[in-house]
């Protein structure tokens, strides 16, 4: 009689056997030990990637004083495609500028106008991005639709203003004529409102009696004009006497937009203008991707359930809206990060910024232990622009991520979506989606990318900003 082990069931079955325990080997060997899979996102690659085709949001918003928010360079906006679109590289350029933006703001210095010209000295230098959502408001008596940048970052709010005296960019809408409104006047030079703009940081100045305002953006961007008060109409709510700038020189790239709606927590900005009303709280949420659509939101009507807050830091400024991350954890892993490297630096929430910047010692935590478990399943591939940790997923129409969180002040933990950890450059290559700061000291920023999909409520009257997810 045969024995056990030379029957060919036996063989074939050790055979399999040897396979899978060599694979299984093989697979916990490389590398170093994997992350339990419960840390891992797994996504399709495509999901990370916009569309040609809009896809509004599905989630009720059942509140008042709601816009519909959409993303400037993406078919929600322009669904005739007539919006010229920037490549991936355009877009992080852009952004590098915009950061440099706001580290001028904070640096003290000013720039001047140039009086009788409503002009503003031309400077060499990239592009700027001066935000990337897009609302739609009423102008003027009559009102007058307008699609508009919203800008967290931003407190001067302007439109383009015919006779556009020297320079207006193609935009969507009709050009804003002063002339057609009844409730239209400038400001003149020696009010308090002119006054303000010079004590607020912005460049100002006289042409004929009337108050010019001016606000630089970057090395090439700005827009200078007339300082006027109109009626302001936002989702059927009539604000009248509403200080903005009527543009007559704007440069940069502002698209085909018709201006921009400065949200910061300056006296000057829309947030305060609407305070009686609104009582100086709104809320948003951005697309997750630029072929969907997010809202906007003024006025305390109610955040989601799932809405947890940290506190404004205003004893670091008032020009932005400052908050204190504690921590950052990947896959399952809390980073040794010293915690003076995030009390020591200035954090603000930016709607404008698409790329979170950290400090440079927590980045390179952040970098390392990413790159550490990503190499576990990818290559890593050529650095993109300013993003430096980059992989090479192709071939895979499936992908697995760490999870990233951040915590803040307050004991808030924010786990961020896949969309929100990597940057995907096309189906082959995706980033990850933060970037360090250069210089030692510079304000870290809360970038856009990192914002998607949640909703984001700033109460600047009981200071603190509420995150909650799955609000678009």
């Amino acid at each position: 009689m045969a024995s056990f082990s030379s029957s060919p069931l036996f063989s074939s079955s050790l055979i399999l056997l040897l396979v899978l325990f060599s694979c299984f080997c093989t697979q916990r060997s490389y590398g170093r030990k994997p992350s339990s899979e419960s840390h891992f996102h797994t996504v399709e690659i495509t999901s990370l990637l916009p569309s040609s085709v809009c896809s509004r949001s599905t989630v009720p918003i059942n509140r008042q004083s709601t816009m519909e928010v959409v993303h400037r360079h993406g078919p929600c906006y322009s669904p005739n495609n007539e919006v010229s679109l920037l490549t991936r590289s355009q877009i992080l350029s852009a952004d590098e500028s915009r950061v440099e933006y706001i580290h001028h703001q904070l640096s003290g210095k000013k720039d001047e106008l140039v009086d009788e010209k409503v002009s503003l000295p031309a400077r060499s230098g990239s592009s700027y991005s001066s935000g990337n959502y897009v609302v739609s408001i009423g102008l003027g008596t009559p009102a007058k639709t307008l699609s508009m940048i919203f800008d967290t970052g931003s407190y001067v709010s302007w439109t383009q203003c015919r006779p556009c005296s020297v320079y207006c960019h193609s935009q969507q809408d009709p050009l804003f004529d002063p002339s057609a409104s009844a409730s239209y006047s400038n400001i003149s030079c020696g009010s308090p409102q002119c006054s303000q703009l010079s004590s607020a940081g912005s460049p100002s100045g006289c042409s004929s009696k009337t108050c010019l305002y001016g606000v630089v953006y970057g090395d090439q961007s700005y827009t200078v004009g007339y300082y006027a008060r109109d009626t302001l109409t936002l989702s059927g709510d009539v604000f009248n006497n509403f200080l903005f700038g009527c543009g007559q020189n704007n440069q940069g790239l502002f698209g085909s937009t018709a201006g921009l709606l400065g949200l910061g927590p300056s006296s000057l900005s829309l947030v305060s203008q609407t305070a009686a009303k609104y009582g100086k709280v709104f809320s948003y949420c951005l697309p997750a991707t630029s072929s969907s659509t997010g809202h906007l939101t003024f006025g305390n009507y109610g955040a989601s359930r799932n809405v947890q807050y940290t506190p404004f830091d205003a004893s670091k400024g008032r020009s932005f809206y400052y908050i204190t991350i504690t921590g950052i954890t990947v896959g399952g892993r809390p980073l040794s990060i010293n915690p003076s490297v995030f009390g020591s630096t200035r954090t603000i929430i930016d709607s404008g910024t698409v790329i979170t910047r950290l400090p440079a010692d927590a980045y390179s935590v952040l970098s390392s232990t990413f790159k550490q478990l990503m190499s576990l399943r990818y290559k890593s591939a050529p650095a993109f622009s300013i993003l430096d940790t980059c992989f090479d997923v192709g071939g895979s129409t499936i992908i697995q991520i760490p999870k990233v969180s951040f915590t803040f002040k307050g004991n808030l933990v924010v786990e961020l979506p896949a969309s929100g950890i990597v940057y995907a450059i096309d189906t082959s290559k995706v980033c990850l989606a933060f970037a360090g700061n250069s210089v030692s000291g510079s304000i870290a920023i809360w970038g856009n990318k990192q914002q998607r999909g949640f909703e984001l409520v700033h109460d600047a009257a009981t200071g603190r900003l509420g995150i909650g997810a799955g609000a678009c």
